[in-house]
């Protein structure tokens, strides 16, 4: 793979996973659980080490990244069933992630370029498991609670507000 090739890659890449992040980050302002919302702040963590990864290999081949990222995302619903539809489109959105670019990944020639974006397909596939997980009412997605005492109340959304 060409550099000037390699170089477009990882700017869509870069793009999609963006738009991914920020999506999760309107996600959290809907899943109030508390330790599942624990889990997106977990997963948005490490999408912002991600793409930090990524930046600094498009940087690295003398490109630049945009500061944008894709069409936001709509909340369809209150409560409860606005937290499961944000759920299943956060399961079904990394499936989609991984099988759009996981041929694509397998096309790099650079064995620094492909192993750093296979971590990252494999850490999406971990994405959708807690997404699934959640949905199937599961709360110990980070690890189990070892005070035995469920917490109380929910995560508020207006701290995403900037």
């Amino acid at each position: 793979m060409k550099p000037e090739a390699l170089l477009e890659l990882l700017r869509e890449f870069y793009g999609d996973k963006l738009t991914a992040m920020l999506q999760h980050q309107t996600g959290a302002t809907v899943v109030s659980q508390y330790d599942v919302n624990n889990t997106y702040q977990y997963v948005l963590a490490r999408e912002e080490t991600q793409l930090d990864w990524v930046r600094r290999a498009i940087v690295d081949l003398g490109g630049q990244v945009g500061n944008g990222g894709g069409p936001g995302r709509a909340i369809v619903g209150k409560g409860i069933a606005a937290a499961h539809t944000v759920l299943e489109e956060d399961a079904r959105d990394a499936q989609a992630f991984y099988d759009r670019w996981h041929p694509r990944v397998e096309t790099v020639t650079n064995a620094r370029h492909r192993l750093m974006l296979r971590v990252i397909l494999g850490e999406v596939i971990e994405q959708k498991r807690f997404f699934t997980q959640a949905l199937a009412g599961r709360t110990d997605l980070l690890g189990r609670r070892t005070t035995g005492s469920p917490p109380e109340g929910a995560v508020l959304a207006t701290r995403w507000i900037e």
